[in-house]
């Protein structure tokens, strides 16, 4: 995004943007379903349900289907108390790492590389990885990795950090989506990934409790606590469901 900025200008950075968007609309309108799914039987059924029983059945299968539950709880929790931390990056910019707006660019852009090497390796590795390990300690990584940031006063070490959130990011996100889409049957799928698009919602208070605690107690001790709660919650997370642990 810095680079289409800083050689097209910001309407046209946006534009790029916008085309690539389009492509995926076109792309997503092609696709068609199996005509022997599992969910074809149930057609009827389907349409006779309610909007609002389709909804309450939704619900009740992410609850009681054990890995779709862990996943959406562990993206919940992500978008509550780690991923907000970048609504306060331009504090850390200009305040802290005193580097402005050029600065941020690259802070962000840093993040953005090693997210992309991380979609890249969930991608080609497939089915090989151990998901369910693999979410619950980059998620742990992802609020420790966050408190380290949040305590730098260096410009670059910053940048290596944030790199490595770039990592767990993804592992956080992308990685439960292929969970969830995975254990849920073809029926409850759109269901449950309109569950777990609700972490929209969650970042946003998320963003909200990060600007309240940080007019009291400042931007660094916000995303440094903030960051170490979310950690904490995912080793309860393990604990708590231990199952969690082998999903595949």
């Amino acid at each position: 995004m810095l680079v289409l900025i800083a050689k097209f200008g910001t309407g046209g950075a946006y534009s790029v943007q916008a085309f690539f968007f389009f492509l995926a609309t076109i792309w997503t309108t092609q696709l068609r379903c199996s005509e022997n799914s599992p969910g074809g039987s149930r057609g009827h059924s389907a349409h006779e349900e309610s909007f609002g029983q389709s909804i309450v059945e939704g619900w009740k299968f992410s609850w009681k289907n054990e890995i779709v539950r862990t996943a959406l709880l562990v993206v919940m929790f992500v978008s509550l108390f780690i991923g907000p931390f970048t609504t306060l990056l331009p504090v850390f910019a200009r305040d802290i790492l005193q580097v402005g707006a050029t600065g941020q660019g690259l802070l962000l852009t840093a993040m953005g590389v090693g997210a992309l090497c991380s979609a890249v390796l969930i991608a080609s590795a497939g089915d090989r990885l151990p998901r369910g390990m693999l979410m619950l300690v980059s998620v742990m990584l992802y609020g420790f990795f966050t408190v380290m940031f949040a305590v730098s006063p260096w410009f670059w070490p910053s940048m290596v950090l944030m790199l490595i959130i770039g990592l767990c990011h993804v592992h956080s996100h992308a990685l439960v989506q292929t969970v969830i889409q995975s254990y849920s049957p073809t029926e409850f799928r759109g269901r449950t990934m309109a569950i777990f698009h609700m972490s929209q919602v969650v970042l946003t208070v998320g963003a909200m409790l990060y600007g309240a605690l940080s007019s009291f107690i400042g931007a660094q001790w916000t995303v440094a606590s903030m960051g170490a709660v979310g950690a904490l919650i995912m080793v309860g997370i393990s604990i708590a469901l231990p199952g969690a642990r082998f999903i595949r």
